[in-house]
């Protein structure tokens, strides 16, 4: 499943081959560094689940993962035991996670979930100990918890985008923390200040600080040309050892009679491209195409000419005269002699968007060949620079902007991608370009050096190429996806490895009792919630032990229930693709509550009851209960964990007969 990505990319940094992902680059630098320690040499292809490792040393990689995974037991624990000081609240969340199979599962391959819960754990586990620590404010405990949550606020960030979700919960903790401290008059405002100048230290500057690090790290690694450098500007290329950019010498700015390369911003996006090969027939105006097209070309190749002049530019004799933001050009095709051109007629494929054609005959055309060159955030009259100029192409007669639409033509178009010009005037990446090759004997060169972008450039450049990334994640044809609805109630599983009867089958899925009772248990928690709520508010006298246990469930299970709601909800609201394993985060959450809220209503039943040894007997056989359930449930569903060979679950000679509980399990 995954590790074809994961490890594929551990690779890559073993190798310093630079790449793209959605993702922030922490955990992928901690796989790669696992593998490179543990001596695997990063020559696996990683082409599909599946195929075997042979010779090569892939256990350091699922070994770390496994043992990141492992410690979300501890955490849980740590956690749960000093929110609720109950032994058997903190060992009932610690049994959950052992026999849990959806977390076994998740665990034990080079995949990136692991590594995320593990910083988002000891987030929240640091943060708790910082809460237990506010009555010695900045003694050495107390700098080292709030420090190291600010650490591990840092490292779930940097490993997925779905870090933000406890940065917003240690916040909203911080917050009521600081509110609370404003409130106690026996404090002073230099006190309270450097309460506030410690968790702006420790809290933002110190998690920026390290998170730019890891930026900087995965920049300085990866300086080799590879598979992500399509997704970057052209500038950005530049740096990259074996790619054509690299070293070369091109002049700085943009000058009539230059041949050019023009590349679209919009993540591979493509060179503006033409051949000879005409729009067919009922396919707008029968002119010939004009595309986007992903690889190097001479077909790629434009010269800028005056839109108003004849005069040859080649002649050496002629003066130079620059390009500036305002000018109106024509583009001619190099190799074809025919203009960049648009008109009324509808784009092949987007709707309400103008075909754009290649017209004309040796550069004669007419006045849909004139185009107003614009760079961003300049003014009239500035030059244009090669690399780093983002520009826009308006055409003059229509008004429309020339742009990549990113929608891949039929066979006729040789699948390339469709650019169209755009009447709406939004201003998106697919309409900006910049100019990448740039040829002219006239000028002098400059080294692309000069041009490169700074650290803080890229920085921003690859956060843009992520969310746009992220935002165009759908789903594959066949692909197994899910609905956020289906989650907790553990509706459908994911194929990790094997579909057929012969193949050795893992399959991702919750313990079915583990996530039943998690579910039931955060309606029970509500309910439980407000009734303790509503009778401390009515000023019913209650015993001090009952106290403890309303301060518990309503503090303690509030900051869980508030966790789990934060690494849920938002999902709702996402375009991306989703898949079941999004759900882990929150389940950890759901999990710690169930803890807290079983501990907290069998203690509260058992106050009831007569003699004490009576009432012991009863929450010790409750608590017993649920464990062998636990134990039980996971006894019969491991095999989803460790593999299953033989007949599927639907044949009633398979070991797993009679274990598909519901219709949507796939194993």
């Amino acid at each position: 499943w995954d590790e074809t990505h994961f490890g594929k990319m551990g690779s890559y940094y073993i190798n310093r081959t630079f790449f793209f992902d959605v993702h922030p680059p922490l955990g992928k630098m901690l796989i790669g560094l696992a593998g490179y320690l543990s001596g695997y040499d990063g020559t696996f292809p990683f082409q599909k689940p599946g195929d075997k490792y042979e010779q090569h040393n892939y256990v350091g990689m699922r070994g770390f993962c496994a043992f990141l995974g492992s410690c979300l037991v501890p955490f849980a624990y740590l956690t749960v035991l000093e929110l609720s000081k109950s032994l058997p609240a903190a060992l009932l969340t610690a049994f959950i996670l052992i026999f849990d199979t959806g977390c076994i599962t998740l665990s034990q391959y080079i995949l990136l979930d692991p590594i995320l819960m593990f910083f988002l754990m000891g987030a929240v586990l640091s943060m708790v100990k910082c809460n237990s620590s506010a009555d010695r404010p900045f003694s050495a405990s107390w700098w080292f918890w709030l420090s190291l949550t600010g650490v591990n606020l840092a490292g779930a960030m940097g490993v997925k985008f779905v870090g933000l979700f406890v940065v917003l919960l240690v916040g909203l903790n911080t917050i009521y923390d600081l509110w609370d401290l404003l409130g106690n008059l026996s404090l002073s405002m230099v006190v309270f200040g450097k309460h506030l100048l410690a968790r702006v230290l420790c809290l933002i500057l110190l998690p920026l600080a390290l998170y730019t690090a890891m930026f900087a790290v995965h920049f300085t690694v990866l300086n080799k040309s590879g598979p992500g450098d399509g997704f970057f500007s052209s500038a950005f290329q530049s740096q990259l050892i074996g790619n054509n950019l690299h070293n070369v010498s091109v002049p700085e700015h943009l000058a009539y009679g230059s041949v050019v390369t023009m590349k679209n911003l919009r993540m591979a996006g493509g060179y503006l491209h033409s051949h000879w090969h005409l729009y067919p027939e009922g396919i707008g105006a029968r002119q010939q195409q004009v595309t986007a097209y992903l690889h190097k070309d001479l077909n790629n190749l434009w010269i800028i000419k005056k839109h108003d002049s004849a005069t040859d530019l080649s002649d050496p004799s002629s003066p130079v005269e620059f390009v500036r933001h305002g000018d109106i050009i024509r583009l001619e095709h190099k190799e074809t002699s025919r203009n960049l051109h648009s008109h009324q007629h509808e784009a092949p494929l987007t709707r309400k968007h103008f075909q754009v054609t290649g017209y004309g005959i040796n550069g004669t055309g007419d006045s849909n060949d004139f185009w107003r060159i614009e760079v961003v955030g300049r003014k009239a009259g500035k030059l244009i620079k090669v690399l780093r100029s983002q520009v826009r192409l308006t055409h003059v007669a229509t008004g429309c902007i020339l742009g990549s639409s990113g929608k891949t033509l039929p066979k006729w178009g040789w699948e390339q991608v469709e650019v169209t010009c755009t009447p709406y005037l939004k201003e998106t990446p697919n309409s900006l370009w910049n100019f990448e090759d740039h040829i002219n004997p006239k000028l002098p060169n400059i080294s692309l050096d000069v041009l490169k972008p700074s650290f803080a450039e890229i920085l921003l450049e690859s956060h843009m190429v992520m969310i746009r990334g992220n935002s165009g994640l759908k789903p594959k044809d066949n692909e197994v996806t899910s609905k956020p609805w289906h989650w907790p109630i553990n509706y459908q599983g994911l194929r990790f490895s094997g579909v057929n009867e012969t193949d050795y089958r893992v399959y991702l899925l919750g313990n079915p009792v583990i996530w039943w009772l998690n579910l039931v248990t955060i309606g029970l928690y509500l309910l439980m919630a407000v009734s303790t709520a509503v009778t401390l508010k009515r000023g019913v006298q209650l015993t001090s032990e009952l106290k403890e246990l309303s301060r518990v469930l309503l503090r303690g299970g509030g900051q869980v229930t508030l966790g789990w709601l934060l690494h849920y909800v938002p999902f709702f609201m996402m375009g991306r693709v989703l898949y079941f394993h999004h759900y882990f985060p929150a389940m950890l959450f759901s999990s710690m509550l169930t803890g807290i809220t079983w501990d907290t209503l069998l203690k509260f039943c058992a106050g009831f009851l007569s003699p004490r040894t009576t009432a012991r007997k009863v929450y010790g056989g409750g608590f017993l209960a649920l464990v062998l359930l636990i134990m039980y449930s996971f006894y019969l569903f491991h095999p989803l964990s460790y593999g299953m060979i033989g007949p599927m679950a639907s044949d009633p000679s398979s070991p797993m007969a009679g274990l598909r509980w519901m219709d949507s399990w796939e194993f």
